[in-house]
């Protein structure tokens, strides 16, 4: 698979009517074999963060977005499924608290960036900041519009002290939003996952694709690169963003490090 296709290049426009939200039948050769593959891809994931963990010279940050039923928490559950949870950190971002209100909206995201040797997960992130906040209004046009070169900065910080960032917009259409919103109220068991305020978001779906259009557009550079996911196919979800992930776990190259002793020189008793 050829996941640079998804990528929002540095300096380009990006429209969301013009990204797909579903690959053909034929994609991957077709569910049954990417179920096979995203296997494979899990298991090589779980010997990369083996590695990383092991290293602990780097770390990778790992940014997942998008509308309510994108599927960020079964992209977590699936692509890390076979990953040591030890070396693993899921943090989700939601309304801030009063103490988080009372310092610069970056502050309560720094503290929860991946220590060295760990992978990292935002399910949602700072981009909420140029997301809810614009299109609910709730700072002017000024405060939020300089916010996304504060965004940038923030991540090449992270990214010179070895870091390394991979953002997915899980990009699904109107239209299958309004099939899983269905499916969580004709099932009981996923009422509890069903929030009426929800609808009040996708009330204003035209705003938040604006709102996408301006953050991929200005905040997909070299250190931090955005993937538009196309999301309507919970299983070329999933693929994609195993393949992204191994792409960028191999480049980092992770390494078990040097012993300072000679193993078969040691006889354990």
């Amino acid at each position: 698979m050829d996941v640079s296709k998804y990528l929002v290049k540095p300096g380009a426009a990006f429209d969301p009517a013009a990204w797909p939200t579903r690959e053909g039948d034929g994609f991957a050769g077709g569910k049954k074999a990417a179920k096979k593959t995203l296997a494979a891809l899990s298991g090589r994931l779980g010997e990369l963060q083996a590695r990383l963990y092991a290293e602990g010279k780097q770390a990778l940050l790992i940014v997942l977005q998008g509308m309510d039923t994108a599927g960020k928490d079964g992209t977590i559950r699936h692509v890390f499924r076979m990953v040591n949870p030890q070396g693993v950190r899921v943090t989700s971002f939601k309304k801030p608290t009063d103490l988080e209100l009372a310092h610069d909206y970056l502050w309560r995201v720094h503290a929860h960036t991946p220590a060295r040797g760990e992978i990292g997960i935002f399910n949602r992130s700072h981009y909420e900041d140029v997301l809810v906040v614009r299109v609910h209004n709730l700072v002017p046009p000024e405060v939020w519009g300089r916010r996304y070169d504060h965004i940038v900065a923030f991540e090449k910080l992270l990214a010179e002290e070895g870091t390394r960032i991979v953002k997915f917009f899980l990009h699904i259409s109107k239209e299958e939003q309004k099939e899983r919103l269905e499916a969580r109220l004709a099932n009981p068991k996923k009422h509890w996952k069903f929030n009426p305020a929800d609808l009040e978001e996708r009330a204003l779906w035209d705003g938040y694709m604006e709102a996408y259009r301006s953050a991929l557009e200005r905040t997909s550079h070299k250190a931090a690169p955005w993937y538009v996911i196309p999301s309507d196919r919970k299983w070329q979800r999933n693929l994609l963003v195993a393949q992204a992930l191994v792409e960028t776990l191999e480049a980092m190259d992770p390494r078990f490090p040097h012993v300072d002793f000679d193993p078969e020189a040691v006889h354990v008793e």
